[in-house]
């Protein structure tokens, strides 16, 4: 039997959904007006910085970057043309590939960081009491584990 949403649960619901699109949408026009960054790229750069020796499997890096394996090769192939990012062989599976930020890359990254940064807390976190900060983390911690808890959810890395 469907569990329909109430009135109630129906404007909670597409509240969220506006708020996550326009949020993403605008960080997404302010990075790539700033830094001619579209933000996906940006979430690869970032991931790539965070990780040892500023490498990852390709694998690795769709599940951190919460891409499609398809798109994060098409999103690769276009940082390898800016330089920004090289592909290596995998020494321990020669199917495997890994994606290296170059010094170029980091540099691009260290240069957008704080205008994205800025965008962030503009529209995320200006907005909202420090109550509500911590509301936010609190739910989107909640949601977060059910999904990773669930058999059908996201990948875990």
């Amino acid at each position: 039997m469907t569990r329909w949403l109430s009135a109630d649960e129906q404007a909670v619901w597409r509240a969220f959904l506006g708020a996550n699109k326009l949020v993403f949408e605008q960080l997404d026009r302010e990075l790539q007006r700033d830094a001619k960054i579209p933000h996906a790229y940006y979430e690869i750069l970032v991931r790539l910085s965070e990780a040892p020796e500023r490498a990852l499997r390709m694998s690795a890096l769709a599940d951190r970057s919460q891409s499609s394996r398809s798109r994060l090769s098409h999103a690769v192939a276009r940082l390898e043309d800016q330089g920004w990012v090289k592909r290596e062989s995998c020494a321990e599976d020669k199917r495997g590939q890994i994606a290296r930020l170059t010094d170029e890359g980091f540099a691009a990254l260290e240069a957008a960081a704080p205008l994205h940064v800025e965008s962030v807390r503009r529209h995320v976190f200006d907005p909202l009491t420090a109550e509500q900060q911590r509301q936010l983390k609190a739910i989107s911690t909640a949601l977060l584990a059910a999904l990773h808890d669930d058999p059908d959810g996201p990948a875990r890395t």
